[in-house]
């Protein structure tokens, strides 16, 4: 056998173990992917719904514009009487897209007038369970008006509480927002103060159904055990699951609420409290509530060393808050050597000029600020119910809106000025 002979032989040889080998291999995967195709073929025959398998009706797209739904039922949630929890089924029967936990839908709403007509307004109100394919919830509170003051009580809500009833039909804008929780399985504190559990609600129901592993803390704000919402359901989601931490926090307790310990802590929610409780983890950081409390936690948290980009927040109405970033920028230049303080904002209809404050926040902060009012709802980007003409110049968005401004238009909320700017306001 020549030298070639003998190297063909053992190239042979080696390929035909290669394709044995392979072979094998192939043969095995293609058992196991014909058995998980049986499964898959299984359960989605169990999931048809409308002609449609489970993954189709996953994928369902938001839709545009307002559509109608349906009061499917109505619940009470807390002693007070307060919040009123409103069950919603799309009226044409359709399947609903996911939404990410923390979201809020966008309501048109016609309300009665006193002088016998109607008036179109727009509110937002945060989903407060996790996401399902049939239907939404929004729990609503109750306004009351601010004592001592002649503002008076909530209109949204108050319509809500007292008109709306089963039955009855909503005009609905698809959910939109920024503050949502992130779907990774780092550890995550929430923090809702007052009505703002109800987002908090929809991401710890979302976490303990999708993420049973994950580590969730939620801290709990009221005044006292009257005002608790779903206080049962909190405190069964806690004994049912052990990585979730509950923390009730009640600033003015009642002598029933001392006599029945229905509270871990004595006080409102600050740093010194989260220190105390946490391990000390890669937390993020999710805050709702009042401004106040807002003002408090953010520069807390960062002072305490937590990354700016670990805590998100969402404050009821208007809210500036004051970052480490930002409050760097502002001490680090002298007054009037940034390009903004030369900036000046005109407001056609209300025929004033006045020189843009970047501490303003939003173009939507500073104009009521300046004792301008404009129409909004969500002060987020998604309802476009702040949208105002652009008489001249331009803005810059401090994130991408979700809802998309007619050309030549500005959403308020969501934009500051990039340069000398005149607005139909």
């Amino acid at each position: 056998m020549t030298s070639l002979s003998l190297f063909l032989s053992i190239c042979a040889g080696i390929f035909f173990q290669v394709a044995i080998f392979l072979g094998i291999g192939f043969w095995r995967h293609w058992q196991k992917f014909l058995a998980l195709s049986s499964d898959n073929v299984g359960a989605c025959q169990a999931e048809v719904v409308d002609g449609k398998t489970d993954v189709e009706n996953f994928y369902v797209a938001a839709w545009q514009g307002y559509r109608a739904f349906r009061v499917d039922h109505r619940v009470i949630e807390d002693a007070m009487q307060s919040v009123c929890s409103f069950y919603l089924i799309p009226e044409d029967g359709q399947k609903l897209p996911n939404f990410l936990p923390g979201q809020f839908l966008t309501f048109r709403l016609d309300l009665p007038t006193e002088a016998g007509g109607s008036e179109q307004i727009i509110r937002c109100y945060s989903l407060s369970d996790a996401p399902d394919r049939n239907r939404y919830r929004v729990s609503i509170k109750r306004a009351p008006a601010p004592s001592g003051s002649l503002v008076p009580p909530g209109r949204s809500s108050a319509y809500f509480h007292d008109q709306v009833g089963v039955g009855d039909l909503l005009q609905v804008r698809a959910p939109a927002g920024h503050f949502h929780i992130d779907r990774s399985t780092a550890p995550v504190v929430l923090i809702g103060g007052g009505i703002g559990i109800t987002p908090m609600l929809s991401m710890v129901n979302w976490c303990l159904s999708e993420q049973p592993e994950r580590e969730v803390w939620l801290f709990y704000g009221v005044r006292h055990g009257q005002e608790l919402v779903m206080q049962a359901h909190l405190e069964t989601l806690a004994t049912a699951h052990p990585n979730f931490h509950l923390r009730l926090c009640f600033s003015n307790p009642q002598p029933q609420d001392t006599a029945d310990r229905a509270f871990n802590y004595h006080g409102r929610i600050d740093v010194a409290l989260l220190r105390k409780e946490l391990p000390l983890k890669p937390y993020h950081f999710y805050i709702c509530g009042p401004t106040p409390m807002l003002v408090s936690l953010v520069p807390g948290l960062e002072n305490w060393g937590v990354p700016e980009s670990r805590i998100h927040f969402e404050a009821f109405g208007p809210a500036s808050i004051k970052r480490k970033r930002s409050s760097a920028v502002q001490t680090s230049e002298a007054p009037g050597s940034s390009a903004e303080d030369s900036i000046v904002v005109t407001f056609a209809q209300s025929g004033k000029q006045i020189p843009w404050q970047a501490s303003a926040g939003s173009l939507l902060d500073f104009a009521e600020a300046n004792g301008i009012s404009v129409s909004s709802g969500c002060r987020a980007g998604g309802c476009g119910s702040c949208q105002t003409t652009i008489r001249h110049g331009e803005v810059t968005y401090r994130q991408p809106p979700e809802f998309d401004p007619e050309p030549g238009t500005c959403l308020l909320c969501v934009c500051t000025p990039k340069a000398n700017v005149t607005l139909e306001a």
